[in-house]
């Protein structure tokens, strides 16, 4: 008799760690649509960086990194930038330039869209100029914004976290969330190239910069954005926090699909990786 061997579940690593605080959340959907997911603090990834190539996808959660010192995510956007590793003259940011040119991929959750900003690893116009053109900085409500928000789905953007999504319902959970660009001239060439991957919209659907709907005041009322490969994403809102409908806050009185939107961006994750092996 022949045995068929199932072919073997992707490995994909999720970062904890010094101020991370959504690791269980994101692993477990990470388990749902497919992977096989490891746990790694991100001092362990800092002393061996190389470990990230035997992964096809990493996932920055969300959290506090550093406890927002220097800024949301600012102190490792450094180490990451400046950091030498030993002795091979490189630093992790390198190491994640290769990771992604290898065609595999990279989501960073509110925090760990904070840290692939600041490193210029997002908005990615290319994989050499080291710039940081945008960041993410304090809301203009001036408070920590805890609500649930309704966004839109760029279809001509380059992501692939987004393919077959028209609108997205997701929480958000953060104090510097507004995203802004360096420059009139930076934010055109993000509209343009496909980087703008999520807006903020109101209940009618209309793209808005009116608070609530748009709960920090991003330009553009971007909430998620790609590098040029669409293999880099970072996204305000926690999709990893609505992935099946008891997680909504009207579960008891609205009728809804079993599954939560924000388990379409891991599916559409898991089905890249798949069709890329």
């Amino acid at each position: 008799m022949i045995k068929i061997r199932k072919p073997q579940k992707p490995k994909s690593l999720v970062l904890f760690g010094n101020g991370i605080n959504c690791e269980y959340e994101t692993a477990y959907t990470h388990r749902l649509v497919g992977f096989k997911p490891d746990f790694l603090h991100i001092n362990d990834l800092m002393g061996n960086p190389r470990i990230i190539h035997s992964y096809s996808f990493i996932n920055l959660p969300g959290g506090f990194l550093d406890g927002d010192d220097l800024g949301a995510a600012k102190a490792q956007a450094v180490r990451w930038k400046y950091q030498v590793i030993g002795d091979t003259g490189k630093r992790f940011i390198d190491e994640v330039v290769k990771f992604v040119g290898d065609g595999k991929i990279v989501l960073g959750i509110c925090n760990g869209f904070q840290l692939l900003i600041k490193t210029g690893l997002l908005p990615g116009f290319s994989s050499t100029d080291e710039t940081q053109p945008a960041t993410l900085t304090f809301n203009d409500s001036g408070k920590f914004e805890d609500r649930w928000v309704n966004l839109k789905v760029n279809p001509l953007s380059n992501c692939i976290f987004t393919r077959n999504m028209e609108t997205v319902y997701l929480p958000v959970r953060h104090g510097e969330g507004k995203f802004v660009t360096d420059s009139a001239d930076n934010l055109a060439k993000a509209q343009k190239g496909g980087h703008v991957a999520l807006q903020y919209i109101d209940e009618s659907g209309c793209i808005t910069m009116a608070y609530p709907h748009n709960p920090n005041g991003s330009v553009e009322a971007i909430a998620g954005i790609c590098d040029t490969t669409g293999r880099i994403f970072g996204l305000m809102p926690h999709p990893e926090a609505y992935v099946t409908y008891t997680q909504h806050p009207r579960w008891t009185r609205e009728k809804l699909e079993k599954e939560g939107d924000g388990l379409k961006v891991f599916r559409n994750a898991f089905n890249y990786t798949m069709e890329n092996r």
